[in-house]
């Protein structure tokens, strides 16, 4: 057998396994977390309006970020619910096991959210019944991406691309919703180019698609993810449309997430880049909108999350390289922060990292 295919076996078994419920159940409190998370569907549920009316904050989509364990530690801290990567329609026509394993679960995740990408309304109609049997009653959700700016996605004509094409963006919207038993959503952009806003109009003509949701990014897609996300071009979208409005960009801490909701009139936030090395700001930011004051977050309560996300990376077979990532942002306010993020870049396989977080707290 190839190894990569020993890899995917590996990983699938991990999914189905106990393995990072285990961790969670023995490290989410020492780090000022939750276990386990209330499930974001489900039969008492009610509808999508009345779950982001509950809770708001939501893990947006970040394509070589959002694995398994990272979905896991944002709905430890308080996400509503989490987002797979963008996950590509014309792989899962190609058999892609590398496309599957963005799709698929781990066991301690309650709920997810799928997006998708592409431009063929048929693979989207293939991918659909293929994305429900795999996820199963998991499946909170499907998006599809309208967003992404990166050339390698728009050259294909997927992500923004399809802001210059509504009616083919309609068409793979009602696809979905034709195919699919759980709500449908797109996020989008507000346009193009900054002399090309079309964030109101595209909005109308997905919710007449069969929309649920649309989650807008307020800046324009040639700006990539400079300068400053408009909240009063996502406000006009919240009032061009019936359906609930996700406000997204510039997020970054749990006051400016609730700032987004009151700002534009969302009926919820995507916290993106914000949760880097923060799982706590989601649940932070429902207390900024409720009034109350922030968890403080110790240097102590970082260290022991650190690990815990070491710790869940091995528990759902993820590839130790992304601990490289997760120790740039969660040892970020530690005392001598850059010398340990130096040091950390050495660390070859989970053991190193953890007894780094020991010998970094030692001397708290």
């Amino acid at each position: 057998m190839a190894r990569s295919s020993v890899r995917t076996d590996e990983q699938r078994a991990l999914a189905m396994s106990d393995a990072a419920a285990r961790v969670m159940e023995e490290g989410a409190a020492s780090a000022g977390l939750s276990w386990p998370p209330a499930p974001f569907a489900g039969s008492e549920a009610g509808s999508l309006a009345d779950r982001l009316s509950a809770n708001p904050f939501l893990m947006a989509p970040m394509a070589s970020v959002t694995d398994s364990a990272y979905r896991i530690m944002s709905r430890a801290g308080g996400a509503a619910i989490a987002y797979t990567e963008m996950v590509s329609v014309t792989g899962i026509h190609y058999k892609s096991e590398k496309t599957w394993q963005l799709v698929e679960p781990n066991q301690a995740e309650p709920d997810l959210a799928v997006q998708l990408f592409g431009a063929d309304p048929e693979h989207f109609r293939e991918a659909a019944p293929l994305v429900a049997e795999r996820v199963g009653d998991r499946l909170a959700l499907v998006d599809v991406n309208m967003a992404c700016p990166v050339p390698k996605v728009t050259k294909g004509g997927a992500g923004s691309a399809l802001l210059d094409e509504p009616e083919l963006a309609a068409k793979i919207v009602r696809t979905l919703v034709d195919s699919l038993d759980v709500p449908v959503t797109v996020k989008i952009r507000v346009g193009r180019t900054p002399g090309k806003i079309v964030g109101p109009d595209f909005a109308r003509a997905m919710e007449a698609a069969g929309a649920s949701a649309i989650a807008v990014h307020g800046r324009v897609a040639s700006q990539m993810y400079r300068g400053e996300s408009d909240p009063a071009a996502i406000a006009e979208v919240v009032d061009a449309v019936s359906v609930p409005v996700i406000a997204s960009g510039d997020a970054l801490d749990a006051a400016r997430a609730a700032r987004l909701l009151s700002d534009t009139g969302a009926a919820a936030c995507f916290v993106a880049r914000g949760s880097y090395g923060d799982p706590w700001i989601f649940g932070n930011a429902r207390r900024v909108l409720a009034g109350e004051g922030e968890t403080e977050v110790t240097p102590r309560m970082r260290l022991a999350a650190f690990r815990l996300h070491v710790r869940l990376l091995v528990a759902t077979g993820a590839h130790m390289a992304r601990a490289r990532s997760l120790a740039g942002w969660y040892l970020r306010g530690v005392p001598e922060a850059a010398a340990w993020r130096e040091r950390a870049m050495h660390c070859r396989d989970v053991a190193d990292y953890l007894a780094l977080a020991d010998e970094l707290e030692a001397t708290l």
